[in-house]
């Protein structure tokens, strides 16, 4: 086996203790199984968990999905579509946004919001 991301599988310890969740529970309400949970922790897998299962941690944690999912080196499932749908666009866009500041990229986002009509949401 090989090293993955050992941030998210220390990140996710972290949490689910604090959380009060055994590995065993925790990876049985995942349909996991505790070895591979485990494994998943020690950042001791070839592959990481799937975006849907890593959305789910996320659910049981209080936690973001999407910071979830970027740290198991995933991205969700939604987002190839939405790119796919404005081939030119969506990743100029992207690309665009790369060096901008968290200030600066939350004020983009609700400008975006906006002009989508999706006032106030995240």
């Amino acid at each position: 086996m090989t090293e993955s991301n050992p941030n998210f599988g220390s990140f996710l310890r972290e949490r689910r203790t604090a959380k009060g969740y055994s590995l065993r529970r925790f990876a049985e309400l995942l349909g996991l199984s505790p070895t591979y949970l485990s494994h998943v922790e020690q950042g001791k897998v070839d592959s990481p968990p799937t975006s849907d299962r890593v959305r789910r941690m996320a659910e049981l944690l209080g936690e973001s999905a999407d910071e979830l999912i970027a740290m198991a080196g995933r991205v969700p499932d939604d987002l190839p579509k939405i790119i796919q749908s404005q081939p030119e666009a969506m990743p100029a866009l992207l690309r665009a946004a790369k060096g901008l500041t968290p200030a600066q990229m939350k004020k983009l986002l609700d400008q975006a919001n906006k002009m989508g009509g999706k006032e106030g949401s995240q």
